[in-house]
């Protein structure tokens, strides 16, 4: 494996020389340089005394006048002799270099590159030094390095030292070319300038979605120039144990990119803008979000051909290009890599110093370079597809697809395993992140040839990793290729799972569904049916009814069916399976009687999830009842379809935050727009959740046993009761009861007797209007009985 100790942790980080074990090579390195006077349209070189290079060596270095960005660029190569260029021309010293670190990094005699692939015949260093004017264009051409194999290769590792490069604003990316043969794995074009897997940054198209350079193509970059980031004296990790995390699912771009967002245009859907809106996360009550991709995608890469989809812009991310860059385009007012990877350690920083830790949701399972059929190729596959994505050997070596986008990472292969770890390290040690969910992570549990294991080394070596000891390590534990792992996923007792069979029996018990209250209660009480393995606790559960893809939650309660229509494709994608009730009527109505029954099942839903033992998870934006109108598959809609509504939630904002007469005129005017159901429904879901986390007896990091919980119910049997009720006990004196009624009339029940000097007292009753759905002190007077009403639920708290 490719482990190495010179991994960088900071910009200003030199490395030494690699001490290679080749005598010559050594020797060369120490006693000869390559000095070259270069020229955009013309190249000299001369050797250190002066004297001409042999044409061989003179070959090895080349400048391509065409735009970089043009795959079939044709050449321009001119040479003359170096005495007529001298003057004219700036001097670079080219060395051997070294192997490790992989990626660009300054070692004490220049800049050096090291690139992996272990099937390539002939490797080129394509450098520009643009002038950035113009961002999103190469100002002239670039200048080549062809590697010698004999000079520049040490093992399957490709390498070159360049003196006297600057320290940042350069542009680079190989040209890799190798055998021909696709029927065994390779897919090799040295047409194209392939990004550098270990580039920390990477450049493209300055603006997302800037549809005049849609065409775009990205390059690595880096930068030595910068100060190490400030993290500030007082700064601290947030460390929430994982039992007490409360998580939002979020996508950074369309948290912040409406109008509505009332930020300058520049920071709309940004890094900056997210910190902008830090104080709406905390009136809320999360203590964690998981950001949707932030690793560097092509948002138009359905526009790059004509197809149903290219009408759509990527604005989810799960195409990744490189998995070190940060995405530069969520920077704010297009500023470029450099400037987009500062401004999220500074998003970063502001959510630590709220308290609220950052998880990252990480596509390793495959990449943006699709098929065969389509490829776009970018890195990977032409750098060595062998290696890097599986192949089915036996059917001409045709890409084998367990992730349902074209291509599968070869995750178990020794060198993309390491990748993937440098990766991780990456984000914990230069970005301070607190955790990751991994997309499709069943792909991980893959070999080479696609079969499943038992121990899968990457998710060992992710587990017993000291860097990323600290973090939260979550597993969607399926693939699109049938590999479902929930309950079953490899874990060493570190690994956290979405819990998909929880979000699918709490749908089906909440709408009504027969014979689901024995599984309801499994699932509200930690499953332990699934995590009750090992040393494995209820946290190992990550509890969600709603996620991104799927429908909203406001959706769940509105739709039979989904409604794809928009994304071009038939309706044929998209989840058939949602376990969905539109309560009486398909989509948007003005019928109040429908309009409150679903939200009272956004209210049961989201109390029965934030009571439930293990880690509960929200998605952004079901705050306020956001709907995509029945698309349950919306990643490629960068409209309102996705973007957060603040015009929802102001509202709330207004009232709970200034006094009535500073701001009466505003509230009437807001009124007239709003919904005040849902600035309602803002300030229940806010409520539950600092409900949630003032009473431990909700995260208890143990599953519960018989002391822990009373059922108070003899129907277990019968599939057609749909009530469940039942008493949850705090060793510190604190009891909790519990009802949820999903049948269609109401249910009278008794309570039971409250604890010695006790009394009950009524927090929540979901069928009750704002603002007595949720009293906080609770409402005294519960007698022996309390009618339940149809598809309603209620907490009462002994005090």
């Amino acid at each position: 494996m490719l482990h190495s100790s010179f991994i960088s942790k900071s910009n200003g980080t030199k490395f030494p020389s690699f001490a290679s074990a080749n005598a010559t090579l050594s020797s060369f390195r120490a006693s000869s340089h390559f000095q070259m006077g270069l020229k955009w349209s013309r190249i000299a070189l001369s050797s250190s005394s002066g004297q001409r290079l042999s044409s061989k060596a003179r070959s090895r270095v080349k400048h391509r006048t065409a735009n970089v960005y043009g795959r079939q660029a044709r050449e321009r190569v001119l040479e003359e002799e170096a005495p007529e260029m001298a003057e004219a021309t700036p001097s670079f010293k080219i060395f051997p270099g070294q192997a490790f670190p992989l990626g660009a990094s300054e070692v004490d005699n220049g800049i050096n590159f090291a690139i992996f692939s272990q099937h390539a015949t002939a490797v080129t260093l394509c450098l520009s030094l643009p002038q950035r004017g113009e961002l999103d264009m190469l100002a002239g051409g670039m200048i080549e390095f062809s590697l010698d194999p004999n000079l520049n290769k040490t093992g399957d590792i490709w390498h070159i030292c360049i003196e006297d490069l600057p320290r940042s604003n350069v542009l680079y990316g190989y040209r890799i070319d190798g055998p021909k043969d696709s029927d065994k794995g390779h897919r090799f074009d040295s047409n194209n300038v392939l990004i550098d897997p270990y580039a920390k940054l990477v450049e493209g198209r300055r603006n997302f979605g800037d549809a005049k350079h849609k065409l775009s193509k990205f390059l690595g970059t880096y930068d030595f120039d910068s100060l190490p980031f400030d993290w500030g004296e007082d700064y601290k990790l947030p460390n929430i144990p994982e039992r007490e995390l409360v998580v939002y699912e979020m996508n950074v771009r369309a948290f912040t990119a409406d109008e509505s967002s009332c930020l300058d245009q520049d920071i709309r859907g940004t890094y900056a803008g997210l910190i902008e809106k830090i104080p709406h996360l905390l009136e809320l009550g999360i203590n964690a979000v998981e950001l949707l991709p932030v690793f560097e995608f092509d948002e138009f890469e359905f526009q790059r051909r004509p197809n149903p989809r290219d009408h759509m812009i990527n604005t989810w991310g799960y195409s990744t290009i490189n998995f070190f860059a940060p995405m530069s385009r969520y920077g704010s007012g297009g500023g470029g890599a450099v400037s987009a990877s500062r401004e999220f350690k500074e998003m970063v920083k502001a959510l630590h110093g709220a308290g609220i830790e950052v998880i990252l949701d990480v596509v390793y399972n495959h990449t943006n370079e699709a098929d065969d059929k389509h490829p776009y190729t970018t890195s990977f596959r032409g750098i060595d597809n062998k290696v890097y994505y599986m192949v089915d050997l036996n059917n001409k070596g045709q890409l084998l697809n367990f992730s349902g986008c074209g291509n599968t990472f070869n995750c178990n292969h020794p060198v993309v395993m390491e990748l993937i770890l440098d990766s991780l390290r990456h984000w914990v040690v230069e970005y301070h992140i607190d955790g990751f969910r991994f997309d499709l992570a069943s792909v991980l549990c893959r070999g080479t040839d696609g079969s499943p294991l038992g121990a899968p080394p990457l998710i060992r070596a992710i587990a017993k990793d000291a860097t990323l000891s600290r973090c939260k390590i979550i597993a969607e534990p399926w693939d699109c290729g049938g590999l479902y792992l929930v309950g079953s996923f490899p874990n060493w007792d570190r690994w956290a799972e979405w819990n998909g069979k929880y979000r699918d029996d709490l749908r089906r018990f909440i709408k009504g569904d027969p014979g689901m209250k024995g599984a309801f209660a499994t699932r509200v009480s930690g499953s332990a049916d699934l995590y009750r393995k090992n040393k494995r606790k209820p946290y190992h559960s990550v509890n969600f009814v709603i996620a991104h893809d799927g429908f909203t939650l406001r959706d769940l309660v509105s739709y039979n069916s989904k409604h794809n229509e928009a994304n071009g494709e038939g309706g044929n994608d998209g989840s058939n399976d949602n376990f969905s009730w539109n309560c009486g009527f398909e989509g948007e109505t003005d019928n109040v009687d429908i309009i409150a029954l679903r939200f009272r099942q956004m209210k049961n839903f989201h109390l029965a999830l934030m009571v439930s033992r293990g880690v509960p998870m929200m998605l952004m934006g079901d705050e306020y009842g956001h709907t995509r109108y029945g698309n349950n598959n919306s990643y490629g809609h960068d409209t309102a379809l996705n973007n957060f509504q603040w015009q929802q939630v102001k509202i709330y904002h207004f009232l709970n935050n200034f006094d009535l007469y500073s701001t009466c005129l505003m509230v009437l005017f807001m009124l007239k727009q709003l919904n005040a159901r849902k600035s309602d429904h803002f300030r229940f879901f806010s409520e539950v959740i600092h409900y949630r986390q003032k009473h431990r007896v909700f995260s208890h990091e143990n599953f519960l046993d018989r002391s822990d919980v009373t059922w108070h119910e003899d129907n277990w049997d019968n599939p057609d009761s749909k009530f469940l009720a039942f008493t949850l006990h705090d060793k510190g004196g604190g009891e909790i009861y519990l009802a949820f009624n999903a049948h269609d009339f109401f249910v009278k029940v008794s309570i039971p007797p409250a604890p010695p000097k006790r009394r009950w007292f009524r927090v929540v009753d979901t069928n009750l209007a704002s603002p007595d759905d949720f009293v906080g002190e609770g409402v005294p007077g519960i007698g022996s009985t309390y009618n339940v009403a149809p598809y309603s639920s209620i907490l009462l708290e002994a005090k």
